[in-house]
């Protein structure tokens, strides 16, 4: 009986093939199965223990600690040591906790310490009453000051932060919408405008970066009302211009505010009351209405 290769159709002899016969393998040895389960919660537990040791070091109520998540702990401690940084012992900062609730509430604006690198050092307790967040809060936005700025001013404001910080001394201001809660904007219809006016300071000596701080005030532009306080007209000034910005109408109240009368701005142009700084800005929002 012949018998044919079931591959190639050949005839072969008995129990042959003309496919070579793979070698048997040795059965591999079976590797023990290592969980790394209990190892990833070793490591959770160990960053949970660093993070708590961290969060009680923060010189804030025991009530704000328990409030705060992971996110917000590791902020306030990036915040802390950026000011210990410019503030080393001995050198105390311009305005810290010496600053009690009672000066900074005179205060018309909240204070802000920023480094050479526009990151957040410092921000006053009273920012709550301008923007309606904490200070925790407002760090959960980001750590520069660009974070917490409307990002359409953010170029204007880059540019006057090295502006300030080529010529020490020089005060510069910018005006900008800051981010606020969300209970602020439902009560006011949007963000707070808001004018900082600073400049660099030298800390030490010789002045480098690690050593020099932009100190600033941010003043709103425009008060918000208390609970039950009526809007005053002269809180504001409203007018009417041309399409080139001269003054066809204006309210009384801008005397208030500019120290001009109505009759001395009607026929003048908007372009003169602005800081010459402040110009292009006010051309290019200008072209974009």
């Amino acid at each position: 009986m012949t018998i044919f290769c079931s591959h190639c159709h050949r005839p072969l002899q008995a129990e042959m093939s003309c496919l070579p016969r793979r070698a048997k393998q040795a059965p591999s040895a079976s590797r023990p199965f290592r969980s790394t389960k209990s190892a990833s919660k070793a490591r959770r537990d160990q960053i949970n223990v660093e993070l708590q040791a961290l969060r009680s070091l923060l010189p804030i109520s025991a009530e704000e600690k328990e409030r705060l998540s992971y996110l917000h702990t590791m902020a306030l401690v990036c915040l802390r040591l950026r000011g210990a940084q410019l503030f080393p012992p001995g050198l105390a900062p311009p305005a810290g906790p010496a600053l009690g609730t009672e000066l900074l509430s005179l205060l018309p604006g909240f204070l802000l310490v920023l480094s050479a690198d526009s990151k957040l050092v410092y921000i006053s307790e009273n920012v709550a009453q301008v923007l309606g967040l904490s200070v925790v809060e407002l760090l959960a936005q980001g750590d520069t000051v660009f974070d917490i700025l409307d990002g359409r001013v953010g170029e204007d404001v880059h540019k006057k932060l090295l502006l300030a910080q080529e010529e020490p001394g020089r005060e510069v201001t910018f005006v900008s919408e800051m981010r606020t809660s969300k209970a602020f904007r439902l009560q006011h219809g949007g963000n707070r405008v808001v004018a900082v006016c600073g400049r660099f300071v030298a800390l030490r000596w010789p002045p480098s970066p690690s050593t020099t701080a932009f100190l600033a005030l941010c003043t709103p532009v425009v008060q918000s009302p208390t609970d039950g306080e009526a809007v005053s007209q002269d809180d504001i000034f409203q007018s009417m211009h041309l399409l080139d910005m001269t003054f066809i109408d204006v309210t009384e109240s801008v005397t208030y505010h500019l120290g001009y009368h109505r009759e001395e701005l009607v026929g003048q142009s908007w372009y003169s009351l602005l800081h010459p700084e402040d110009a292009d800005l006010a051309a290019a929002q200008h072209r974009a209405v």
